[in-house]
């Protein structure tokens, strides 16, 4: 695809009118709340998916809801458009600006509201980094479950906007499943809650609505999760197979048996090659996939779940089966895991696909991925979570050669294309965005697109918030 069919053409009136705007937004904005230089404007240029670019015309950064709600009812008033923003982590695109948008960011709102065990629930400001929520409930026993691998620096407020999943959401589930409640601001400065402490709410699924969203039907401010208590104990255990198909059909009998563990994860050797040289996590090299399986519970439960699992992973020829013997050991066979991206990153540029498809389909789709990216002349490692079949090939090229990278970014569209064609879906846990936003086509008719256009429109007639994204261009309403 080319540079200029990913954005839409800049608002020349908004363009023209940036010293005015900029003016009125530092009359709501305290001064250390909006950047309006070149210098600050340059770190909101792009986010982790770094292959495309733009200066935004301004960013904003909000202490309170308050502030957020002025700063859009101006917006929408004088047809600027307005890119949310958290932590820029996003891997498909999903706040990267145009030249003719504020940037709304909202990393100043970083605070813990309220901790509420007796309701096992925690009430925080979208700027609130997904880690941060686990350490500060792991001293009353509790964690919140969804763990994406930038959950040192990703935000609740992206999370929500990208339904952010993680290994350990096999068992407990991606982020919509432990939301329940947000403040939001809406396109026009109305301030809503929706969902609460409670369980369940009445009238239509509107918080399902949201999470997920992309940040097109409003700004999430703030959040009440789902606390989950601790388990007595956890343990991961090492898998090891010759080859990819092995520990494929291992993974689609375990989930058969009626087991859940709370993870399970696949590398294949060049992943796992990438991350022990990084993590020195003690991964085996000797073999061709690697299974990172946990199970949680006491250490009956755990051992007797465990022998399951290995009997299973015996008629699948496992080669190695190593569990850790200590909590330094576990830490580090996640650490290995969850440092596979930044390792890759190391030895060369990547674009990681996010795609999803039925557990019995993940053999095929590991062949077919090998043949489509060597078939571009590109390298691919894959690492990923096996258990709710969510894959996360790292396709490796070379970003200062503009064909390489062509290669790689139609590599990606076939093996995504090859995701829905076997029955799943584009993304799993990363969104849309601009990546995947000229595939929905494959996934979608016409009439699909259409309603989900004309919901989206009806929280942002004027089309405002995170343009660009999602819909095709020439689709919109």
């Amino acid at each position: 695809m080319s540079e200029a069919i990913r954005f839409l053409a800049p608002r020349q009136d908004v363009l023209s009118r940036r010293a005015a705007i900029v003016a009125d937004l530092a009359d709501l904005l305290p001064i250390e709340c909006l950047v309006q230089d070149a210098r600050g404007l340059a770190p909101f240029e792009t986010d982790a998916f770094v292959s495309y670019r733009r200066v935004p015309l301004a960013v904003a950064l909000p202490e309170t809801t308050a502030q957020v709600a002025a700063v859009l009812k101006y917006c929408h008033r004088f047809n600027v458009p307005v890119v949310p923003r958290g932590a820029g982590t996003s891997l498909s695109g999903g706040a990267i600006p145009q030249e003719d948008a504020v940037v709304l960011c909202l990393s100043k709102m970083a605070r813990i509201l309220e901790l509420d065990y007796a309701n096992r629930t925690a009430t925080l400001q979208a700027g609130v980094t997904n880690l941060r929520i686990s350490e500060a409930a792991a001293i009353d026993g509790f964690f919140y479950a969804p763990d994406p691998s930038s959950q040192l620096a990703c935000t609740i407020g992206g999370n929500i906007g990208m339904n952010s999943g993680g290994a350990h959401c096999l068992k407990y589930g991606v982020t919509t499943n432990n939301l329940l409640g947000v403040k939001m601001v809406l396109v026009d400065g109305t301030v809503i809650e929706l969902g609460g402490k409670h369980l369940d709410a009445a009238g239509y699924d509107l918080l399902g609505l949201v999470c997920g969203s992309e940040g097109q039907l409003g700004v999430v401010t703030e959040a009440t999760v789902r606390l989950i208590a601790k388990p007595e104990g956890a343990r991961p255990v090492l898998f090891g197979f010759d080859t990819c198909e092995q520990a494929g059909a291992c993974v689609t009998d375990i989930i058969a048996s009626g087991i859940i563990p709370v993870a399970i994860e696949f590398m294949d050797k060049p992943a796992i090659e990438i991350c022990e040289a990084f993590a020195k996590a003690g991964y085996p090299l000797d073999v061709g996939a690697l299974l990172i399986v946990e199970v949680e519970g006491s250490e009956a439960e755990m051992d007797a779940v465990l022998d399951s699992i290995v009997e299973i992973a015996g008629r699948h020829a496992v080669k190695t089966v190593r569990q850790c013997q200590s909590p330094t050991e576990a830490a580090l066979i996640w650490k290995g895991r969850k440092s596979a991206f930044g390792a890759t990153g190391r030895i060369a540029d990547y674009i990681c696909m996010d795609g999803t498809v039925p557990l019995g389909k993940l053999s095929h789709v590991l062949n077919r991925t090998a043949e489509i990216v060597e078939s571009y002349g590109l390298r691919v490692a894959n690492v990923f979570h096996a258990g709710d079949g969510n894959m996360h090939p790292l396709i490796l090229f070379n970003a200062n050669d503009p064909e390489d990278a062509a290669r790689a970014e139609a590599a990606g569209n076939d093996i995504l294309k090859l995701c829905v064609d076997v029955g799943g879906c584009l993304t799993g846990e990363h969104g849309v965005g601009i990546e995947k936003r000229d595939l929905m086509r494959h996934q979608y008719s016409a009439i699909d697109l259409a309603q989900q256009m004309a919901v989206r429109a009806a929280f942002d007639e004027k089309w405002l918030l995170n343009p660009s994204k999602v819909f095709p261009l020439d689709g919109r309403t």
